[in-house]
């Protein structure tokens, strides 16, 4: 009996379980491929661009908006063309995207902490507090996000930090509504009552059995406000509000060449944009394919 118990297999990890059920969904694990290496080009910009588009020396005004796979002065391809100043596209694009992917998962990541901290206090303080907190939110929740990162743009001027603040506070009651829905749930169980009618801290117990187990939804919501992120960035550079010219995202690059649209020179904005929706695609598919697998009901 002995020998039978130990040759039975150990069971999967939950982890694996998640990753093998992950993979049955082609769609989502091709998305998933996309944003990793999409993500990886951001972080290795510098090493992977065939120049450093924001170099004075690499400027040439006279190659400026040179069509795809133009030869250039010096006897560089341009394979994507150049842009008004003279920058090879591509490289500007994986600068661009460099900058993108860093404003929005810190503004994700920012919005999620604050967001989530204030919906677990709610849930778990009650009373005032919890009246306070959740009235504010849902006060920011009747307006639309981009109006909020519009105002605070406008306000706040351009810069990364200064984009980085108006997102997350347009952003973080998204957060902190779905901490306080599963907090609260969780607050009613026994095994809560049980830790709070012993000596540990509120901190403690806040962090160590209620924290934890919210974080199935929070991790949803995440990667669609990481998402939403990017497009609020591109908008607001779109329209001048968000970072200035020495520090372009793909928003910027598109609003570069949207001038030059109807005098077809459509690559200086066109490969931008595609760039930026494959990003924001890739990262909701997953998004969806996570969301799915974390909540019982959707599982197919």
């Amino acid at each position: 009996m002995t020998e039978i118990l130990s040759a039975a297999p150990a069971p999967a990890s939950p982890l694996r379980l998640f990753w093998r059920e992950f993979r049955r969904n082609r769609l989502a694990t091709a998305a998933l491929a996309v944003t990793v290496a999409l993500a990886l080009l951001a972080a290795f910009a510098p090493l992977v661009a065939p120049q450093n588009p924001y170099d004075l020396a690499h400027l040439s005004l006279a190659d400026a908006r040179r069509p795809p796979g133009y030869l250039g002065t010096g006897g560089y391809v341009y394979l994507l063309g150049t842009d008004p100043q003279g920058r090879d596209l591509l490289s500007a694009i994986l600068y661009g995207l460099r900058v993108s992917v860093e404003i929005g998962l810190a503004a994700g990541c920012i919005a999620l902490t604050i967001g989530a901290t204030f919906g677990v206090l709610a849930a778990y303080a009650g009373g005032w507090i919890e009246t306070l907190i959740m009235r504010a939110v849902d006060l920011q929740l009747s307006f639309p996000a981009i109006l909020l990162a519009l105002v605070l743009a406008a306000l706040l001027g351009q810069g990364k930090a200064q984009l980085v603040t108006a997102l997350v506070a347009a952003q973080y009651a998204y957060f902190a509504r779905t901490a306080y829905g599963a907090a609260a749930a969780e607050r009613r169980k026994d095994y809560i009552e049980a830790a709070m009618a012993t000596p540990l801290g509120a901190g403690r117990v806040v962090f160590r059995h209620l924290l934890p187990n919210c974080a199935p939804p929070l991790i949803v919501v995440a990667t669609v406000q990481i998402a939403s992120s990017i497009s609020l960035e591109a908008t607001l550079s779109f329209l001048g509000l968000g970072l200035p010219v020495t520090e372009p995202s793909l928003g910027m690059l598109i609003s570069n060449g949207f001038p030059y649209m109807m005098s077809g020179r459509y690559w200086i904005s066109v490969y931008p944009g595609l760039m930026l929706i494959l990003l924001i695609m890739a990262i909701n598919i997953v998004g969806d394919q996570v969301r799915d697998q974390l909540n019982p009901r959707l599982r197919r």
